[in-house]
């Protein structure tokens, strides 16, 4: 498999993980100490970082640091925003767009040198 493709698998899957450690526990353990919350978060962040430490490893091969680093941001939007939408029942915002756009406007800048093909 592309390596590439394989680090953006792999990443959207820690995203995943990521996402719900970062912010389930607002709206599953809103009623619980927030050392209850952190624990459970910390619980999850484990599987993360076992699927994104091989996936930034696999990606460093065939891309730079900052090439790495704009894929896991976009990747983080991609997972984000249906999260917020169905998982935490909030509204569809436009600055979603605007906020997609603009890192659009960084995959452009980070990977152009890639995209050129002479």
């Amino acid at each position: 498999m592309n390596k590439i493709l394989l680090t953006a698998l792999l990443l959207s899957l820690s995203n995943v993980f990521m996402t719900f450690a970062w912010y389930a526990h607002l709206k599953n353990l809103g009623h619980k100490p927030w050392m209850i919350a952190a624990l459970v978060s910390w619980g999850i962040a484990f599987f993360e970082y076992l699927i994104q430490v091989p996936a930034n490893r696999i990606g460093h091969e065939v891309m730079n640091l900052g090439q790495l680093k704009i894929l896991q941001e976009v990747v983080t939007l991609l997972v984000f925003v249906p999260f917020v939408v169905f998982y935490m029942k909030e509204n569809l915002k436009l600055d979603y767009l605007w906020a997609g756009l603009c890192i659009l406007g960084a995959v452009y800048f980070i990977f152009r040198d890639k995209l050129v093909t002479v």
